[in-house]
């Protein structure tokens, strides 16, 4: 393994619970709406479509989507006034740069809102390759923006790690060829990954060294078992 790539929103920090609490309670308050947690899983790690047209959908009036969504950045902002990265992260990026591995990041927010709190956080540095939707036509769960990182970290995909909270995080990084561990937040717990790498709990689950070498030793066990079965 040559890199890893991180997500931003819900993997990093976890900004997906505050999201989901803040546009829960702008559509219960404004619009007398009730969002649950299964619906609003569906637009983790991707653009905000899908969500906009089930709150139309279950509206009898027009909706301005750049009305609710100021409302719930709002909301959103105050929130994340105490910031805090999930627990173990810097750790991964401090113990990347020891191992000498490239360090990316594939994130389907604005670069603006990235870079904002990895600054914040004081974690920007860590980082060779920063790739979001201002980058690509499409987002997650579109592989462009795993594709676009392992390109400019000049690397192949099969010699980097993605790690990611969703399943379109997930599903993007496959299909660009990438590894994946999920490391799932409050309100991606629920949801059924499959065909990742590894799950962890949290990033201080385990070393970045030791999980570097499970990968590396599944996928030789992997590529050594269907030689067998030709």
């Amino acid at each position: 393994m040559k890199a890893i790539i991180f997500d931003f929103d819900g993997l990093i920090v976890d900004t997906e619970t505050i999201w989901f609490q803040a546009y829960k309670e702008v559509l219960t308050n404004e619009y007398g709406l009730t969002l649950t947690l299964q619906q609003f899983s569906k637009v983790i790690g991707t653009d905000d479509t899908e969500l906009f047209a089930y709150i139309q959908e279950n509206l009898s009036t027009p909706i301005n989507p750049e009305a609710i969504e100021n409302s719930v950045k709002q909301i959103v902002l105050e929130k994340m006034k105490e910031l805090a990265a999930r627990e173990g992260v810097e750790e991964y990026l401090k113990e990347a740069k020891e191992l000498g591995l490239k360090i990316g990041l594939a994130s389907s927010s604005t670069r603006e809102w990235v870079e904002g709190f990895l600054q914040r956080l004081d974690i920007l540095k860590y980082f060779d390759v920063i790739k979001t939707r201002d980058d690509v036509s499409k987002v997650k769960p579109d592989p462009e923006l795993y594709i676009q990182a392992v390109k400019a970290l000049d690397i192949k995909p099969s010699e980097a790690v993605a790690f990611e909270d969703s399943l379109n995080g997930l599903k993007a990084a496959r299909e660009a060829g990438v590894h994946c561990v999920v490391v799932p937040n409050q309100v991606t717990s629920h949801l059924e990954f499959y065909g990742h790498s590894h799950r962890l709990s949290s990033m201080a689950e385990i070393k970045l060294k030791q999980l570097l070498q499970k990968i590396k030793g599944d996928a030789f066990e992997r590529l050594s078992n269907q030689t067998c079965d030709q």
